[in-house]
Order: structure tokens, then sequence, then C-alpha cells
């Protein structure tokens, strides 16, 4: 029996803003705003999630992950129409509880070999993993192939963000090294990084136009004489989305591709308003 291949993706893949064909199940999360629950994308897209905050300072939003059942139910369609071997792209297991529930639902469904993946980070890279999967069954590979593909992608991709506010990672529990901002220090503009899956304070500096040069100097420094595609995710920052690609194609005008996405509503939950990462993955 031949085999068929799907990939699922975690809607913190923010794949929902990329235009591919590919047939990609996802693990959507849902946003929290006081009462409401909101499923993301579905419900509520980027934008508008960004300008309620703005608008209404006295909501703080939080998220939750797809119940194991629904996740169960999304095994057990695939496994309908065909397919007998599943790659699931999860966000960080570090940062979210989707890793370990996509294991567990997988459990409860006979006849489907489900492999999740730990892309140890979220929105762009994660989404690059889930798009380069589908490429490579199109091309025929087998899932150990593959996945040494996305080994690759996980290991040669780092971004820095810059925040305006540290109060959605704190509260939110997302800062992994938090108390090193008590008090007033949170009115700090941090930079910060993915490290090891989790999101790490990197450097503390106090006004955003600041953290936003820092983020551009560290970009320069490790990409010098590398072969890399740039990525930029934003939490409705198109000003500050703007003045990146400005600065990139002043350092390199031969440069012809900046990937871009929005920071999907359960991501920016934790992010903020107007945060802003700035990327690379280096190539092959």
């Amino acid at each position: 029996m031949s085999k068929k291949i799907g990939v699922i993706a975690c809607s913190n893949a923010c794949l929902d803003y990329i235009q591919h064909d590919y047939d990609i199940r996802i693990f959507r999360s849902t946003l929290h705003l006081g009462d409401e629950d909101y499923l993301d994308y579905i419900d509520i897209k980027a934008d508008d999630f960004y300008k309620r905050l703005e608008e209404d300072k006295s909501v703080f939003p939080s998220s939750s992950y797809m119940p194991i059942g629904q996740m169960i139910e999304i095994y057990e369609q695939m496994l309908a129409d065909g397919y007998t071997d599943v790659i699931v792209v999860s966000i960080s297991k570090e940062m979210s509880g989707i890793f370990n529930s996509s294991i567990i639902a997988s459990r409860e469904v006979e006849g489907l070999n489900v492999t999740v993946f730990d892309s140890k980070t979220v929105a762009y890279p994660q989404a690059m993993m889930a798009l380069k999967a589908c490429e490579m069954i199109e091309e025929g590979k087998d899932v150990p192939e593959i996945l040494k593909e996305l080994e690759y992608i996980r290991d040669n991709n780092k971004i820095y963000f810059a925040v305006h506010t540290l109060t959605y990672l704190v509260k939110n529990g997302r800062l992994s090294n938090a108390s090193g901002f008590i008090g007033g220090a949170l009115k700090i503009k941090p930079v910060l990084t993915i490290e090891n899956g989790k999101v790490e304070s990197f450097d503390k500096i106090r006004t955003f136009s600041k953290a936003l040069d820092r983020v551009l100097e560290l970009y320069f420094e490790e990409t010098k004489g590398k072969s890399v595609l740039p990525f930029i995710i934003h939490a409705n920052n198109y000003e500050a989305k703007d003045y990146i690609i400005e600065k990139l194609k002043e350092n390199d005008p031969s440069i012809d591709e900046i990937a871009s996405m929005p920071l999907t509503a359960v991501v920016g939950a934790h992010g903020g308003p107007k945060t802003i990462g700035l990327g690379y993955y280096i190539k092959k």
C-alpha cells in the first residue's frame, strides 16, 4: 500500500496569512478577550485584533490551544481522506502544550502514523517548515527525509523581536527569564529572541526606536557573508516594517526577497501590539 503523507500545523505558524495551495490542516487556537472567545483567524483577523487592543486598554487577551477531542477529530478526518502518515509541525513545546496534546491525541487514532515535530519556534520559521514538508511530499520524499530537512530549517534560523511593552509576555507567562524585569523595568523596550524554544530577553533598551536599531544591528552582524532569507513578522506595525525593509535594502541593494507576515492574534496576545521581529534563515 502506498503512503499518503499529510501535514498539520497549529495556527501559531500564521499560515493563514501566506498564500499557498497545499492541504495543510490547522490545529486552531482560541483567543479570549474578556468574556468573548474567538477562533483564531476564523472569527478574528490580526489587524482587527490589534486595533481592538489599542482602542480598549481594559481588555487583556489570552489564548488556549485546541482541545484534544478536536485534534482527534482532525486526525480521524485525515484518515478518512486516505492519509496514512501525518507530520504535525508544532509551535515550540516550551511555549505551549500543543506539542504534547498532539501526541496524546494521535494515540487515540488507529491506522494513522503521526509524527509530531517540535519547531522550537513560532510564526514564519514554523510556517516555512510546514510548507517545506508539503513541497517535499509533492517530490515523493518519505517522512525521515522530510524530518531531516525540517531539522535543518530549525537549526538554521534566528529571530530578534522589539516589543513596546513586556506586560503581555510577563502576564501570560511566556518570558522565560522574566525575573529580570520587575516593577519599573517593565517600561524598558527590550530586544527578545527565541533560544532553545523559549522566548528570552537578549538586551535591555530604553526606547522602541533604539530597540529596533539594535535588532537590525544584530541581523547585520550575524548574516554578514552568509546567504540568507530575511523575514519580518509584526503585530500591526507597518511603520516599523517599512523602516526595516528600507534599512535592509540600503545595506544590500541586490536584496530581492524579504518575507513578511502579520503575527496572528493568538501569538500577538503574548507579544502585544506593535511588536516586530526580524529574522533570517540561512540557505543551504
